[in-house]
């Protein structure tokens, strides 16, 4: 026999023992799902959607609700977008410095939150005044100083009235409203709104499965509950808030 033809018997033998031993293992991960998942785009997608928390999606009609546009002038009197937030996690209010009754009680237990995350540069808060007729950008920086605002990303916002209302109660559902009868004038929700990263509201599921929608943001940890025997919920919007940082 030839010296080539060893050589031909040589590779034969090769890929004889190749499909003898590494076949019926291909074959059973094919089986089993279980081939090389990561260069599959689908299931890219898949394990992205993974790391998303169990913090609810608010959805309209089967559609996630997302932050509508705004523009308004800040304590510093610059001009904030709902873009500047975007990449951040943050809480929205809607509050005015003359309040009487729950503004003071909400920014006391915001500034908890600020100092809870005061390390992250992806955390800020979003405070809109209802009353921007009076509050211009000078008294929002008095006030923010007062209460010790000290997140950069933490911008109380004043500008058309309007815009401000329409935002308020068909951007968020949050009621704000002029009432001349009531302390200080003017009326609107305690609660506050958690927004994620890329803008879309988020809150946590209650004991039925169903969104919670908003915070309360006027009985703080400390409390526990108020003369009314409401529950707080500061605690569980600081761990909503970590688990929408970590996404």
């Amino acid at each position: 026999m030839k010296k080539t033809n060893y050589s031909y018997i040589g590779i034969s033998f090769i890929i004889l023992v190749f499909g003898i031993i590494f076949i019926p293992k291909i074959i059973d991960r094919i089986s089993n799902n279980d081939i090389i998942r990561n260069e599959s785009r689908s299931d890219y997608t898949n394990e992205e959607q993974s790391k998303l928390s169990d913090v609810a999606f608010i959805e309209i009609n089967g559609v996630p609700k997302k932050v509508p546009a705004f523009s308004f002038t800040n304590q510093e009197g610059k001009t904030i977008t709902n873009k500047d937030y975007e990449g951040k996690v943050y809480v929205i209010e809607f509050f005015f410095t003359t309040c009487p009754t729950i503004c003071p009680r909400m920014n006391a237990n915001l500034i908890q939150v600020q100092n809870t995350f005061k390390d992250f540069n992806d955390f800020g808060v979003a405070s809109f005044t209802i009353n921007p007729d009076y509050d211009t950008p000078e008294v929002l920086k008095n006030y923010a100083k007062h209460y010790g605002v000290t997140n950069p990303n933490w911008h109380l916002m004043t500008g058309d009235k309007d815009g401000i209302y329409k935002l308020s109660n068909e951007g968020f559902n949050l009621y704000t409203a002029q009432e001349e009868e009531v302390a200080g004038g003017f009326e609107h929700s305690g609660n506050f709104a958690l927004i994620d990263k890329n803008g879309f509201i988020r809150s946590r599921k209650d004991d039925f499965g169903n969104p919670i929608i908003y915070y309360r943001g006027i009985v703080s940890e400390t409390e526990k509950v108020d003369e009314d025997g409401i529950k707080e919920e500061i605690s569980a919007l600081k761990e909503d808030i970590k688990k929408l940082l970590n996404e």
